[in-house]
């Protein structure tokens, strides 16, 4: 059985908040934990009952809850953040996971969409509609080309490129595996390496450091098999 993910609720609308709620708290491993529609309740929430995953709204009314997610940040909080919204522009896509989140959630998307969501998230995957992830990186790109190149980092692998790739598709292990025809187990290790190569420990840190550094043309290098 899985373990119990404590979740807390952020998003003004009441209706959707209180809806959403009955929704996970009726799954088995699933507890909300708390709810709020302010950033500073939502901030006292965090800290006082340290969820899991926090389900955050972009547009709070009078607030954005990218400010959340940054203070989250600069608190060294250790759980998972996913936006869920209505919709982003290309440039708040990107500072959004710039800023730590580890994904975006659409609200159109089916309920059971987003239960598989949390548990990748949890699980320290990212979860990304790929048309944001497209409009990120696009944005990425145009702003490497203002401001110059980014510090140079080991060249990754056709393999490991392949599995980047996947994780920017959103896929999880099991998918990029089948995808490519190989083991989870040579998709964990790729992934370590990318890990080794960017000096970070997640997938979400991952997906931020090649947004932020190099964007599409990382990986187009190819420095062996």
């Amino acid at each position: 059985m899985r373990r119990l993910i404590k979740i807390l609720l952020i998003d003004d609308h009441t209706l959707f908040r209180e809806s959403l709620g009955r929704l996970l708290q009726a799954e088995p491993d699933m507890k909300i934990v708390g709810a709020s529609a302010t950033v500073a309740e939502g901030l006292r929430l965090l800290h006082q009952e340290k969820p899991d995953v926090v389900l955050l709204d972009y547009d709070l009314g009078a607030e954005r809850g990218l400010s959340l997610l940054t203070k989250a940040r600069t608190a060294e909080f250790g759980g998972a953040v996913l936006m869920v919204t209505a919709g982003l522009d290309d440039a708040a896509t990107l500072r959004v996971l710039q800023e730590g989140a580890s994904g975006i959630f659409l609200k159109h998307s089916p309920p059971a969409r987003l239960i598989e969501a949390i548990h990748r998230v949890v699980a320290g995957e990212t979860w990304l509609d790929q048309r944001a992830m497209q409009s990120a990186l696009a944005v990425a790109q145009e702003a490497k080309g203002r401001v110059g190149e980014n510090r140079a980092l080991p060249s990754p692998t056709t393999r490991e490129r392949e599995v980047l790739q996947g994780v920017l598709d959103g896929l999880s292990n099991k998918e990029i595996a089948s995808r490519l025809d190989v083991s989870e187990s040579s998709v964990k290790a790729a992934l370590q390496q990318l890990f080794d190569k960017t000096g970070v420990r997640t997938r979400s840190q991952l997906v931020r450091i090649v947004l932020e550094q190099h964007s599409k043309d990382w990986m187009k290098n190819d420095s062996g098999k």
